[in-house]
């Protein structure tokens, strides 16, 4: 298994190259997609990679979607590279544990979010206005208090580069339209409560997420990843405590460091240390192991 930046399959076209995942076009039904070691934090690409985070990011999504199936169908066919087209032996290695082939949909064009936990944008945003995504919360919370219920809280998708908006989820009904926005509001929920209940056993509140779903054969089932390190925001519940930030097995030790850079944010980053790198990749492994015992 080898660190992985960015693939050349010539066996297929590549579709397309994102902020992570590497999707070629297999045939009229199949995609292939390879998560690799890139890492992104403000929509900018790091020229450093973190070694084997694809792996784990793929293994994670595995492991949710095994256990999501009964709420939701999922996209994959297939995780075994040794089941793999016979013309993608020459890249054996580098697809190893960080692969899947899987079947074609139409994406939803929204970013299917779940906040348990004011945070983040939506802790910006409320901040400024009372509200998270057009909900009207109520006076007096404080950074990374618990919300209850949990708020469905769509975005539009950003091309690479750009940033997601926050959108009500009426906007989400305009542009989905109502029966398909209920429908992607009631499964975000469920499965985040789902993936909640069993991470909160493990020691692991996750604070909120994002899911991303698409059609196959008229049915909305659900694609990408899902509960990862790079996707949710994953705190220590041991050290848990409302009115400041949280100390977290994601990217957000990343983020805070680039913020005490001398960065506008924009390319190009700042080059990444060794320390800093091996202190991201130790927390996206621990993160695995919790929440699959290392599985």
């Amino acid at each position: 298994m080898k660190v992985v930046v960015k693939t050349d399959i010539s066996a297929y076209p590549l579709l397309s190259r994102g902020k992570v995942r590497d999707i070629y076009d297999v045939d009229d039904q199949t995609l292939l997609i390879v998560t690799t070691d890139r890492m992104s934090a403000f929509d900018v690409i790091m020229d450093d990679p973190i070694p084997y985070k694809g792996v784990i990011l793929n293994k994670i999504t595995l492991f949710w979607m095994e256990r999501f199936k009964d709420i939701i169908p999922n996209h994959l066919l297939e995780s075994d590279v040794e089941r793999f087209p016979k013309a993608l032996a020459p890249w054996k290695d580098e697809l190893e544990g960080r692969a899947v082939l899987v079947r074609k949909a139409k994406p939803l064009p929204v970013e299917c979010i779940v906040r348990g936990y004011i945070t983040g944008s939506g802790w910006k945003d409320y901040q400024r206005t009372g509200q998270v995504c057009g909900y009207a919360l109520p006076e007096g919370l404080r950074e990374s208090d618990k919300l209850e219920p949990a708020l469905f809280t769509p975005s539009t998708k950003a091309e690479l580069g750009q940033h997601d908006e926050n959108i009500s989820v009426a906007e989400a009904a305009r542009i989905l339209g109502a029966e398909t926005a209920a429908e992607a509001e009631r499964v975000s929920l469920a499965i985040y409560e789902a993936g909640r209940s069993y991470a909160a056993g493990r020691g692991i509140i996750v604070a909120d997420t994002k899911f991303e779903f698409g059609f196959i054969d008229g049915k909305l089932h659900l694609i990408d990843e899902v509960l990862t390190p790079d996707s949710s925001r994953f705190w220590p519940a041991d050290q848990y405590k409302a009115g400041l930030g949280q100390p977290s097995f994601d990217k957000q030790y990343l983020r805070d460091w680039l913020k005490q850079q001398p960065w506008n944010m924009q390319p190009p980053p700042p080059p990444l240390s060794a320390e800093v790198i091996e202190a991201t990749a130790a927390r996206y492994r621990e993160a695995y192991d919790i929440l699959t015992g290392g599985q």
